[in-house]
């Protein structure tokens, strides 16, 4: 299977351990909806940018394939895709999602598989996420967080699921408030996340480095730096969610920077990636902080 350590290879532009491959390319999620041929320019454009090392996995629903493939087959690319697949499909078509990507190769390379756990995640399904996919693809589950619920149950799935070799995912916001997860309850998967020996990905609602309020949806929404300074917290048993409530760019800038490289892997080997709409608008926040 691959490594969290293989996905953030640093890049040609010698990324900082703590940046490199974080950004998977979700452009073709809400809110950016790209369509196909859009997303597969841009992303294609990316990875000989500039910033090429920030930028993780293509993200593509299954339920899109056939579209991904009819685009690259136009774009020619010089390397295959490394593909991320988001089962929206069910589980009974992960194998034919993946055996059509696997007839492509010289177009796209399969690094993981994501999807939705079941209402309760069980040993029986766990298991047959495992029979369906590759062995050497990274097999990403997200649990469903219940809104209001309870919080236990919540987090005693995300163990079964990292028991079980996959990946937990954490959801960080979406289109309605009950997406968004309270301090407390990132703060409580953290808790968890760090002590299962198997990396985690976020996804949604991390628009921007620095936690904020949209001012046209009035939603607080974490920032993916706020979660990285918070990983490290959590790994050296520090104050977490002083990290994750904090708007002060400067000061979470300064904690991140400060980070020693063992530190920063060592976070990076917890908190792997997190898919975001846009590549400039992260790297944008992360210039303006000094952080690339």
């Amino acid at each position: 299977m691959s490594s969290a350590v293989e996905l953030r290879a640093p890049g040609p532009r010698g990324i900082p351990p703590l940046l490199a491959r974080l950004v998977d390319d979700a452009a073709l999620f809400p809110p950016g909806s790209a369509e196909m041929p859009d997303a597969v320019r841009g992303h294609l454009e990316s990875r000989t940018g500039p910033y090429a090392g920030v930028l993780g996995l293509f993200l593509c629903p299954a339920s899109r394939l056939p579209e991904l493939v009819t685009e690259l087959v136009k774009a020619k690319p010089a390397k295959p895709v490394a593909l991320s697949l988001v089962i929206d499909t069910g589980l009974g078509g992960v194998p034919k999602a993946v055996s059509l990507v696997e007839s492509r190769r010289e177009l796209l390379a399969l690094r993981m598989v994501e999807m939705p756990a079941p209402t309760d995640v069980d040993d029986i399904w766990l298991e047959r996420v495992a029979e369906f996919v590759p062995e050497d693809a990274i097999r990403v589950v997200e649990p469903r967080r219940p809104s209001p619920g309870d919080r236990g149950e919540w987090l005693t799935s995300v163990r079964k699921v990292a028991e079980h070799g996959c990946w937990p995912k954490l959801r960080c916001g979406g289109l309605t408030p009950e997406a968004f997860p309270s301090v407390e309850e990132v703060s409580d998967f953290l808790s968890v996340a760090t002590t299962t020996g198997v990396p985690f990905k976020a996804t949604a609602g991390l628009h921007h480095a620095v936690r904020y309020v949209d001012p046209e949806t009035d939603f607080a929404h974490h920032g993916f730096l706020n979660l990285l300074v918070a990983t490290g917290r959590a790994l050296s048993g520090k104050d977490v969610k002083t990290a994750l409530e904090s708007t002060d760019s400067v000061a979470l800038a300064a904690e991140a920077r400060g980070l020693p490289e063992a530190a920063a892997n060592a976070v990076r080997g917890v908190f792997a990636s997190y898919g975001s709409c846009s590549l400039s608008e992260p790297v944008h926040d992360l210039e303006g902080l000094g952080l690339l």
